[in-house]
């Protein structure tokens, strides 16, 4: 199983997220969140092996969260409901995400990037 970079190309923190991979020599396949959102299984396998809340995946500053009233709409739905409609726009995932081998980080913080993804 490879790892999968799922990034916006016009997100900093994706960019910085995308050259500590590259500096350190991670093979992965980059995919353009906004274009090609991860699916429904996919996502449930993220969410898995992450042990995060649902909620962590939600891009919360983004423009669509807000303008879908999703703060509000979010403690009412199922989590079938939530996956479904982080599927459906790669604009609403929180980026970026680094998924292979069992494991998920969610956004990029560098220290968290050392503990999971450095050999």
């Amino acid at each position: 199983m490879s790892i999968t970079y799922y990034g916006y190309p016009k997100c900093g923190t994706c960019r910085k997220a995308k050259k500590w991979l590259e500096m350190n020599e991670l093979d992965f396949q980059e995919v353009n969140i906004a274009e090609n959102p991860p699916a429904e299984k996919e996502l449930k396998e993220m969410i898995a092996a992450s042990s995060l809340d649902i909620k962590k995946f939600f891009n919360v500053s983004g423009k669509k969260y807000r303008e879908l009233n999703l703060k509000d709409r979010l403690p009412n739905m199922t989590d079938e409901e939530k996956i479904s409609l982080l599927a459906s726009d790669g604009m609403l995932i929180k980026r970026p995400i680094v998924f292979g081998h069992g494991k998920v980080t969610v956004g990029f913080k560098e220290e968290e990037f050392d503990t999971v993804w450095a050999n």
